[in-house]
């Protein structure tokens, strides 16, 4: 049978045994027994469960028994038959061993021993073979599923936007430049700057932050529409929810206004959430053990309130609480708290504040709507007080911000003043002042972070540990 349609271990696990024939192949997790026999745990990745693999020791060279060691790869073929052991249903009786590839035991970084995270970090080219990153590995892959799924199901096209760009979405300026100029004798201009009209694309070009602009664009043409790829900023962070690459959904939606697109970011949220714990149950309980384990050693107030499936359900099932940032700043100005970064009207919110309104006083997840335009991006649509945009952020227990999105203002004039106050050169956006000015309409979309929905799904505590390969400041392996 060709290995395409193989059944793999999570299928066999769930078979009745009947004493059939099959054949499987993964790597050793254990191997334990006595003189007469051998009992290995072979895993090809489809669960974090194991297929005990039983060896009479009579049966095979001593060579080979030798050979399985932790780490090593295995094809095997026996008999599925029922467990006469605790902790699984199932047991292979081993009829025939094939090496694939051996692992030697003392170099091996992945010992049956507790590992650091940091650890882990450093040998990421070897991590997803732990139970703890093939866990995440296998939810991310299904949120990720999900995201299309849904979207589709609510008649969404997908777009591809540009990863190179000419222009800056969210005017941050901190971006990766794209260049083929030679770093070591650059082309000069008349005043002794670098000549970017000889580059690749005859202009300065980055990596993008966003694919929201380009979605505008299809947006205008297709009603519906999301990206889902990746994104980058050159910000200096070694935070923990912080990455220099990550991926961002970003949905633009005609004809939504504000309120629409909190219904829309709620329910889509709420879907994923679901959609993970119904397809990645034994995962998630996994993980929950994990944390659990994790912060036992924690003092009880530094512990997360909830277990992480029963966090995950309440989430999944509670109306999330809409307030204006006019709102949220009064509360947290009343809430007695002495806080790192001072409150009053104006500021930029800061994960303490966002985390205070929604695990003290609200209990639950926030959409904060209506920031000061001062601290919010050129395109949202200002509202008619002058102060304020109709801006969107999702706050959730744990995270702080996971969405933030936006009513773009699709007033011609009012964009274009707009991107005069803030100094950003009209030239480069030409393309999307024009939209404005053939059949503008009411629109909306947000950008959701990828890294931080799968950092509250799966419970971690660093986003670096929810991406396969990270890359942050001073990191570029693997």
């Amino acid at each position: 049978m060709s290995a395409l349609h193989q059944l793999r271990i999570a299928d066999w696990l769930k078979t009745t045994p009947t004493g059939q024939t099959i054949t499987v192949s993964g790597w050793v997790r254990t191997k334990r027994g006595n003189k007469d026999i051998a009992f290995v745990a072979l895993s090809d990745g489809s669960t974090i469960n194991t297929l005990q693999i039983v060896a009479e020791l009579v049966n095979f060279d001593e060579e080979i028994i030798k050979k399985i060691q932790t780490g090593c790869s295995l094809r095997v073929t026996g008999a599925l038959v029922a467990s006469q052991g605790a902790g699984q249903t199932v047991d292979l009786q081993a009829q025939k061993i094939e090496i694939l590839g051996e692992a030697d035991a003392e170099k091996f970084p992945l010992q049956k021993k507790k590992h650091t995270l940091e650890f882990l970090r450093e040998i990421a080219h070897l991590r997803p073979r732990t139970n703890t990153f093939g866990a995440i590995l296998r939810i991310r892959h299904a949120l990720a599923f999900a995201i299309h799924k849904y979207f589709n199901d609510h008649h969404f096209y997908y777009i591809h936007a540009p990863i190179i760009t000419g222009s800056d979405a969210e005017g941050a300026g901190e971006m990766f430049r794209v260049s083929t100029i030679d770093p070591q004798n650059p082309p000069k201009t008349g005043n002794g700057e670098i000549d970017y009209s000889q580059d690749f694309f005859g202009k300065s070009a980055n990596l993008t932050v966003s694919g929201q602009l380009e979605s505008e664009l299809a947006a205008m043409a297709l009603s519906r529409v999301y990206t889902f790829g990746p994104t980058f900023r050159a910000e200096n962070s070694n935070t923990a929810r912080h990455l220099a690459e990550f991926w961002m959904i970003e949905p633009e939606m005609a004809f939504f206004e504000l309120t629409d697109n909190m219904d829309l970011a709620e329910d889509f949220l709420q879907y994923l959430i679901k959609y993970a714990m119904e397809h990645c149950a034994d995962d998630l309980v996994f993980l929950e053990k994990r944390l659990i384990e994790e912060e036992s050693q924690l003092k009880k107030e530094d512990r997360n309130p909830m277990p992480l499936l029963e966090k995950l359900k309440f989430v999944s099932e509670t109306a999330f609480e809409r307030i204006t940032y006019t709102e949220a700043v009064a509360i947290l100005e009343k809430s007695g708290r002495k806080f790192e970064f001072p409150v009053k009207w104006g500021i930029d919110l800061q994960s303490e504040h966002e985390r205070y309104l929604v695990e003290k006083h609200f209990k639950k997840p926030v959409i904060l709507t209506n920031y000061p335009k001062d601290i919010k991006a050129f395109y949202m649509k200002l509202d008619e007080d002058g102060k304020t945009v109709r801006a969107m952020d999702v706050l959730f227990p744990g995270i702080g911000e996971i969405i933030g999105g936006s009513q773009r203002e699709e007033d011609y004039e009012k964009l274009s003043k707009r991107i005069d106050e803030m100094g950003i050169h009209r030239e480069s956006l030409w393309w999307y002042l024009e939209t404005r000015q053939y059949g503008t309409v009411p629109h909306s979309g947000f950008g959701l972070g990828f890294e931080r929905l799968v950092l509250f799904v799966t419970g971690m505590g660093n986003i670096r540990d929810v991406i396969p390969f990270p890359r942050t400041p001073k990191n570029l392996e693997f």
